[in-house]
């Protein structure tokens, strides 16, 4: 895998977070940085499927009431 180097501003209220949490676990700030915009890379992926769908006419919805019946609750 390739890095690139980028440069961002950061809140002193952040980066006292960011500093606590890597001295916790024994990583850099770096590590710290890319596991969170990962994890938020991923989340909004999920979110907009999840738009989609909910915008998608063709998309059958489901009541609560169906859901437990159909799952037998």
């Amino acid at each position: 895998m390739v890095a690139t180097a980028i440069s961002v501003r950061i809140s002193d209220e952040l980066i006292a977070h960011l500093d606590l949490i890597s001295k916790e676990t024994e990583r850099p700030r770096s590590f710290i940085i890319q596991k969170a915009l990962e994890s938020y890379i991923e989340d909004y992926a999920d979110l907009q499927i999840a738009l989609d769908r909910l915008h998608d006419k063709t998309d059958p919805m489901v009541s609560g009431k169906e859901l437990r019946k159909s799952l037998g609750l």
